[in-house]
């Protein structure tokens, strides 16, 4: 087998979420200590990479809606993870070419491969920053972010599969909050995250997978997940599996990816 070689600040030898989530959703962007603990969760849930692609097209569905039903033009997703097309300002631009976007994740390998793919449209814009969630302010404040996005006219927020990389004592709920506050009104907030409640023991076992390799990951129930979204107004149909938001078409097993999520609106 070839050694692996990897960019600039990618120790190879330590797992990465955004790579292991790469590897679920069939990319080439992993490492074989991301694939091993990749496949260690995958054991613990047999449904994994369902659950990886269910996210993706909630992404897609939401976006679309905040174009469409709620005149959003400005996107900032944080934890971008390595791109995955259709991108979530391809996603936006097919519907408003003048959308725009700024991407946020702190791996650089995403950085490389965020800086080749993610190619506006001409009308609009889609720039990338290398900042840390659990730091808010450093998002907030980065000239890029402040070059691209107008935070005085609404903007999407989207937090997908990304807060669960917090523990509770980062205490998520203020970072998030941080970022709400900093929105003005008819702005919007997407989450998804992972839970227990729908099958506790495989989500159990896959926490404790990626624990013992050293990773944080926090399945969080219903109403923890609800208090990310503070006073903000939960769009119909509310907080659901992923599955259930606003589906293309109908789910036969709502709960057959073990995550919330949800779409709310400033007021």
């Amino acid at each position: 087998m070839q050694d692996e070689v990897a960019p600039p600040g990618v120790n190879i030898n330590v797992p990465h979420s955004a790579r292991i989530y790469d590897y679920w959703l069939g990319g080439k962007d992993n490492f074989a200590v991301d694939r091993a603990v990749g496949e260690a969760m995958i054991q613990a849930i047999p449904n994994l990479r369902f659950m990886a692609g269910e996210n993706r097209r909630f992404i897609h569905r939401a976006t679309r809606d905040l174009v469409k039903e709620q005149g959003i033009r400005q996107f900032l997703d944080v934890g971008t993870g390595i791109p995955t097309r259709p991108n979530l300002h391809e996603i936006a631009q097919e519907l408003d070419p003048s959308s725009r976007v700024v991407y946020v994740d702190n791996d650089p390998i995403v950085l490389v491969h965020a800086r080749a793919l993610m190619v506006s449209h001409p009308d609009g814009r889609g720039e990338y920053i290398s900042a840390d969630l659990r730091d808010p302010q450093s998002i907030l404040g980065d000239e890029t972010l402040l070059a691209t996005l107008d935070l005085t006219q609404p903007v999407g927020l989207t937090l997908i599969a990304i807060l669960m990389l917090l523990a509770d004592e980062d205490d998520p709920w203020a970072t998030v909050a941080a970022l709400r506050d900093a929105l003005p009104s008819g702005s919007c907030l997407a989450i998804t995250h992972p839970t227990g409640d729908f099958n506790p023991g495989e989500m159990s076992t896959a926490v404790k997978a990626a624990t013992d390799a050293g990773l944080t990951l926090v399945a969080r129930d219903r109403e923890q997940v609800e208090r990310f979204f503070g006073d903000w107004e939960l769009l119909e149909p509310g907080l659901v599996p992923v599955s259930a938001w606003r589906p293309d078409e109908p789910s036969t097993d709502p709960e057959a990816a073990y995550y919330w999520s949800g779409v709310a609106r400033k007021p």
